[in-house]
């Protein structure tokens, strides 16, 4: 009855970065930092987990003589989070349902 969610996306940290990308161009690591509740390593760790999966890249460079990390979301991660935002909405909805005939 109910689909499997997406293990990668499943995760509180991995789900509000994907949150965040889904609406901007690209973050840097500092702006993701900022807006997650989450320490640099964690993040960082994250990060690679949904790079791994492909469904962000991940750019390093210099801003002057600071490193710079640039994350951005890719088709296949956009594709993974619409997927992901669907099925769990059918959770819900089935929870309406239930909720509903019990009044």
């Amino acid at each position: 009855m109910f689909k499997d969610l997406d293990p990668i996306l499943h995760s509180q940290i991995r789900l509000a970065i994907m949150s965040i990308l889904v609406g901007v161009e690209s973050a840097e690591f500092a702006y993701l930092l900022d807006n997650i509740n989450t320490t640099k390593g964690n993040l960082s760790f994250q990060l690679s987990k949904l790079k791994d999966a492909a469904y962000v890249d991940i750019k390093k460079s210099f801003k002057g003589n600071y490193p710079l990390t640039t994350c951005t979301i890719t088709e296949n991660g956009i594709n993974a989070y619409e997927s992901y935002i669907s099925i769990i909405n059918d959770y819900f909805k089935e929870y309406r349902l239930k909720k509903n005939k019990k009044k």
